[in-house]
């Protein structure tokens, strides 16, 4: 239990830059407070004081605005920031090292018993305003956009944006993300829309950079292997001279 408590505070320092004492964190993060008292809830659950178990959860959601199901299984090391309107089912399952942003609901679709909510598997991040639905699972490290709706499993690893959500090609999506930071933002939030003229934009913008930029990688290596040692020419040569290119190839 009191391990359990010291790696809530921890990872509350660890992901959100805000927090600046363990007294702050104790009286004024909601997320923590959630999380402390469902770990008594579920501990009430397990022991089937059901009723008593769905008390402190209705208490939890009345202090804090995070509503957790005394049944759901939740890991160490598990962050919900600002917390608002978070909504986690009965049969959800959250592994070690999640974290969920305001706003977040991990629901069913069915009224069936049995499994119906959706498994977190360790390291997924869930951004503001996500909607996770049914028994899928979000394989280890995904990453979900804001206000994304995921009805189908999300591989290990991967971005799914939009609604419904879909999994971004990796390796464009990596080449954008690298090009953004180079270029001094992340465009992770920025997702293709076909009714978003200016999220279109900023993607084109990337891809063509991206693009650019192999383009450049492969005429580079094109003349190497033509015996030019382009560092050394380039570190001599007058860089304002427009013929400059053609005169190392020729």
């Amino acid at each position: 239990m009191f391990t359990h408590f010291r790696e809530d505070i921890a990872c509350v320092f660890e992901r959100d830059p805000a927090a600046r004492t363990t007294w702050e964190v104790l009286t004024c993060y909601p997320g923590f407070h959630a999380l402390t008292l469902h770990r008594f809830a579920h501990w009430l659950w397990g022991h089937r004081l059901r009723w008593l178990a769905r008390a402190v959860s209705h208490f939890t959601r009345w202090i804090t605005g995070i509503e957790i199901h005394p049944g759901a299984t939740i890991g160490r090391r598990v962050f919900i920031d600002h917390g608002m309107g978070v909504v986690i089912g009965e049969t959800a399952e959250i592994h070690d090292g999640c974290t969920l942003y305001h706003g977040v609901t991990l629901g069913g679709t069915s009224w069936n018993k049995g499994k119906r909510h959706p498994t977190l598997m360790p390291g997924v991040v869930i951004g503001a305003g996500a909607k996770v639905l049914g028994p899928l699972v979000v394989g280890e490290g995904a990453r979900i956009g804001s206000n994304a709706v995921v009805v189908r499993d999300v591989p290990a690893g991967a971005t799914a944006v939009g609604i419904p959500a879909r999994v971004i090609e990796p390796g464009r999506d990596q080449a954008r993300h690298d090009k953004a930071a180079e270029m001094g933002f992340s465009a992770y939030a920025v997702s293709r829309s076909d009714d978003d003229p200016v999220s279109l934009a900023i993607h084109g913008l990337l891809d063509h950079a991206v693009e650019t930029d192999r383009r450049i990688e492969v005429l580079l290596r094109y003349i190497e292997r033509c015996g030019v040692s382009v560092e050394d020419d380039v570190a001599t040569a007058d860089k304002f001279d427009p013929n400059y290119l053609s005169k190392i190839v020729d």
